[in-house]
C-alpha cells in the first residue's frame, strides 16, 4: 500500500470485452475508442498512489443473476461476460486494464458500483474522500455510480474522455445531469496534474462551519417549553 496524498480512488467500471469488443452482447458504440484514455488514467492514477479499482460485471451461465430489463439482450447477445469467459464477448478486460499487484476488483450485481458490493468498506477503510469515475456506459453504471457516492458523502470526479455511451448526445446530456448533481468533470489531460488540492472536500467544509455556527439541529421545546418539537407534527 502506498501513501494516497489525495485520498482519492479510481474507478474503472465494466471495461470489459463484453461491453468494449465491436462483437460484444452488450457493444456500447464509443467504448473501444475509450481505451487509451482509460489506460492512461490507470497509470497515472497508480504513479500518483491513488487506489484503482476494476469494477466487474460477470454473469452467471444461466441468468440467474442478470438485471431483469437487461435478460432479453443478454441471451440475444450470446450471454456475455460470463465467468471464466474469453475472448469478444467475455468479461475480459482489454489490454491495460487489467488488475496488477495493489489493485482492488469488485465485483457488481446492479448498474452502480456500490450496490451491494463492499467497494464503500474498502474506501473508507483506506481513507477515501473522493472517488474518480471511468468507464461504461455514461448513462447506466457510471450515473449511477456517480449518485451513489455523492449519496454516501464522496467527492465525485468524472472524467469526460474515459466514459462512453451509444451516441454524444447520450454522453453529453448525462455529463451535464452529473455535473448538475455535484459532480466534477474533467478530462484525462487536466487528470494528469491532478492533486491533493484539485478537489475540495465538501463534507470536511460543511462539518468545519457547523462547528463554527453551533447551531441545534432540532429545537428540543418550543419556546414556552411545554411542546416537545416531534408534537408538532
Amino acid at each position: 500500500m502506498k501513501p494516497n496524498p489525495t485520498r482519492s480512488a479510481l474507478l474503472v467500471i465494466d471495461m470489459e470485452n463484453g461491453f468494449v469488443h465491436p462483437e460484444g452482447g452488450h457493444w456500447i458504440r464509443f467504448a473501444q475508442s475509450m481505451v487509451p484514455n482509460c489506460v492512461r488514467a490507470v497509470e497515472l492514477a497508480r504513479s500518483k498512489g491513488i487506489p484503482v479499482f476494476f469494477v466487474k460485471r460477470v454473469y452467471r451461465s444461466d441468468g440467474s443473476d442478470v438485471e431483469l430489463t437487461r435478460y432479453p439482450g443478454w441471451v440475444a447477445g450470446g450471454r456475455a461476460c460470463q465467468p471464466a469467459s474469453t475472448g469478444p464477448n467475455s468479461a475480459q478486460a482489454p489490454e491495460g486494464l487489467r488488475p496488477q499487484p495493489g489493485d482492488y476488483t469488485i465485483l457488481k450485481p446492479r448498474w452502480s458500483a456500490f450496490f451491494q458490493t463492499e467497494l464503500d468498506l474498502i474506501l473508507r477503510r483506506l481513507d477515501v474522500r473522493t472517488v474518480i469515475l471511468t468507464g461504461t456506459t455514461t448513462p447506466n453504471c457510471i450515473r449511477t455510480t456517480c449518485y451513489d457516492a455523492i449519496a454516501l458523502e464522496y467527492n465525485t470526479v468524472v472524467l469526460t474522455d474515459c466514459c462512453s455511451s451509444h451516441t454524444e448526445e447520450i454522453q453529453r446530456v448525462n455529463l451535464e445531469d452529473m455535473a448538475r448533481a455535484g459532480a466534477i468533470l474533467m478530462d484525462s489531460t487536466a487528470f494528469a496534474d491532478y492533486g491533493p488540492g484539485t478537489v475540495e472536500d465538501l463534507s470536511a467544509a460543511i462539518r468545519a462551519r457547523m462547528l463554527e455556527e453551533d447551531i441545534v439541529p432540532e429545537p428540543f421545546r418550543t419556546e414556552d417549553g411545554q411542546t416537545f418539537w416531534p408534537d408538532l407534527w
